[in-house]
């Protein structure tokens, strides 16, 4: 193999590797889960036939992304190519080192050039639907990601391509897709992002109705259900949406729920929230924003509350069917009771020693401190049955029964 190509080859590594080692390296530095950006689909009506399709295409493409060979760009597949090519000389048959090469690069172009082809279409023949497609400027930036990726596609067709080879048109369209990548990030980074307001900016913790704001009592809470404390690393993707986006996209996933009756877990609504990690924190702040959100929610909470009362009452029904125990001596008091077990251990207390540690176990069976008891139940979580026997004098052992 000439040095040319050696060098090709090691540059398409490389160059699909370097994106997500980046991110990997940003995200430990600054201690968070993620570095990358995440797409927010949000469908609102209208032909968008492009859209529609790249849906399609992004779900027949997942086996594919989550494959260990398509991991860092890639990578994998892109060196196992190589190490295809090497083979196929050694054993003389060179035309069949032609095969992966080629399928990996007709993968790349497939899964990463789609998708700014069809937003392309798609804003071409009506701009409105820019805005099903999510933020303007999440989408330039997955956009000029796919055609980044597509780089060490180009530089795979270089190094198969023959020294005294003739440059046709294949190769003179993947330089032009290279030279758009940055292009594309220029006009991303300079794109005017909008007003992103902090905690303190909207006066969160207040909610000061004579403090002076642009913003109603209504957008404010959902920006700050949004951007405060907890939340605001619960929904990374979100966390620096200008403030109009942010609302727009409140809006419109107040939409999709009122066209879904509620249903929180509709198709459409879950793909409108994308791959955001937390959705319940993101539906919490939508119930002020949208009522059917909140009459959902609420809803979903009476059945669980139903559910668990249910739980309960069965746990109980179990154990008022169990026989009582009978002491060999009368006990100053008797109490029997369906108890919640956790982490193995059945905690209680008396009023105003609620918490409190009882130390060291004896046994690993029982512990005890003033006011409060640690009983082992050999149950890691669930319900136990319980009878709790007072004595002024030590009783006898009992071992059977």
């Amino acid at each position: 193999m000439s040095k040319r190509s050696t060098v090709l080859w090691a540059a398409a590594i490389l160059t699909a590797a370097a994106p997500s080692v980046w991110f990997w390296i940003v995200a430990t530095l600054s201690n968070e889960s993620s570095g990358s950006y995440s797409s927010l689909i949000v469908t609102m009506g209208g032909i968008c036939p492009g859209f529609e399709l790249d849906l399609w295409l992004q779900i027949l493409l997942i086996p594919l992304r989550d494959l260990l060979l398509m991991e860092y760009g890639a990578a994998p597949l892109i060196a196992l190519s190589w190490g295809g090519v090497l083979l196929a000389r050694r054993i003389g048959r060179p035309w069949l080192g032609r095969i992966l090469p080629s399928l990996t690069v007709a993968l790349l172009v497939v899964s990463n050039l789609t998708s700014p082809l069809l937003f392309v279409l798609d804003t071409a023949r009506d701009p409105a639907c820019a805005g099903n497609w999510g933020p303007l400027e999440i989408t330039a930036w997955s956009n000029a990601m796919g055609l980044y990726s597509l780089v060490p596609a180009v530089l795979i067709m270089l190094a198969l391509r023959t020294p005294g080879a003739r440059r046709g048109r294949l190769a003179r369209v993947g330089v032009s897709l290279v030279l758009a990548a940055p292009v594309l990030l220029c006009v991303t980074a300079s794109a005017p992002a909008g007003k992103v307001s902090a905690s303190r900016d909207l006066d969160c913790f207040a909610f000061d109705e004579s403090a002076p704001s642009k913003l109603n009592e209504r957008d404010r809470r959902f920006l700050c259900a949004i951007r405060d404390g907890l939340a605001w690393k619960a929904v990374p993707e979100l966390a620096r949406m200008p403030d109009r986006e942010l609302l727009a996209y409140g809006d419109q996933l107040c939409a999709l729920a009122v066209r879904n009756g509620g249903d929180l877990r509709a198709p459409e609504l879950e793909r409108a929230m994308g791959r955001i990690q937390d959705t319940s924190t993101l539906t919490r702040a939508l119930a002020g924003r949208c009522p059917v959100v909140a009459q959902a929610i609420a809803e979903e909470e009476q059945r669980m509350k139903a559910a668990n009362d249910a739980y309960v009452a069965t746990a109980k029904r179990r154990c008022a069917a169990h026989p009582r125990h009978r002491p060999k001596i009368k006990p100053v008091r008797q109490a029997s009771a369906t108890m919640w077990t956790e982490f193995w251990y059945i905690n209680s207390w008396e009023e105003g020693n609620e918490g409190g540690s009882t130390g060291k176990m004896v046994a690993d069976l029982v512990g005890s401190s003033p006011g409060a008891l640690d009983v082992w139940a050999a149950d890691e979580i669930g319900h136990a049955c319980v009878t709790g026997e007072a004595y002024r004098r030590r009783p006898p052992v009992e071992t059977r029964g």
